[in-house]
């Protein structure tokens, strides 16, 4: 089964970004070494739609820039519940992985700088996290998508198993 992304369109969303990790990367050249910069963002509309871009260039604004014109191109809509994720989920990415946990009300957002920076774009408010392996910002990030990717609305998977969602029947 092919699952195929909904299209989000930038333009009609207030995007919010934010600068995860800022690098000098050398290119080294005949003529010596050609230094240049490597922007991570994150975009988010803080109510459940978040993206993640690459830009690289000489200098650090025009790379920032490129970076997010990226994010908006791969923007992806996640479920919520409430303030906090649905389930728990681990993301895995090259050697990153990245375990998001629903927490309950007032918790606010437990997490290190990358997962902290894409969680909060996303606009969750209420999550536990713990980032694992690679401390690589692009893996974490990464990482955390995956979670994100894998996260499941329960009424999408009451349909899919062919059930009607129970209404009142809670412990």
């Amino acid at each position: 089964m092919i699952e195929t992304r909904e299209k989000i369109d930038p333009s009609q969303l207030d995007l919010k970004d934010t600068v995860v990790n800022i690098s000098r990367v050398t290119k080294v050249v005949k003529g010596g070494k050609n230094l240049s910069f490597s922007a991570l963002v994150v975009v988010g509309d803080g109510h459940g739609v978040v993206g993640f871009g690459v830009g690289k260039a000489k200098e650090v604004p025009s790379a920032i820039k490129k970076g997010i014109e990226a994010a908006k191109k791969g923007l992806i809509r996640i479920p919520l519940k409430g303030t906090t994720v649905p389930h728990p989920v681990i993301g895995r990415f090259g050697a990153g992985q990245v375990l998001l946990k629903p927490a309950p009300d007032g918790t606010g957002i437990i997490a290190g700088g990358a997962v902290r920076a894409v969680v909060e774009s996303a606009g969750i408010q209420n999550v536990l996290t713990k980032s694992i392996g690679s401390a690589n910002p692009h893996n974490v990030v990464r990482a955390t998508f995956a979670g994100l990717l894998g996260l499941k609305d329960p009424a999408s998977v009451l349909k899919l198993r062919g059930k009607e969602e129970e209404v009142g029947t809670s412990a």
